[in-house]
């Protein structure tokens, strides 16, 4: 168990054997929320807006179904873009 005092200005340090399980260092965004009474810290990443696409629901649907493709060995391959053009086109 670790514990930690708030200091005047709501802040408190967060053990070092805490930080090292979840992998935090200086400069790091943490998301707080409260389940049960309990308060709850994830170390959250920010991710750039020209690359927010990625990671919506329906993109990583697809990168799912495209990796389960893969290991099921479900690709081809072709010789050209015009073959490929073609496959596609049927």
């Amino acid at each position: 168990m670790s514990i930690s005092k708030v200091t005047r200005n709501y802040q408190a340090t967060i053990p070092s054997d805490i930080r090292e399980k979840l992998h935090i260092d200086v400069g790091m965004i943490l998301d707080f929320h409260v389940e049960k009474g309990v308060i709850i810290v994830k170390p959250k990443v920010l991710i750039d807006e020209e690359q927010s696409w990625f990671w919506t629901k329906e993109w990583q649907e697809g990168e799912k179904e495209a990796s389960e493709d893969l290991k099921k060995g479900k690709t081809k391959t072709f010789k050209s873009v015009n073959e490929m053009r073609q496959h596609f086109e049927k």
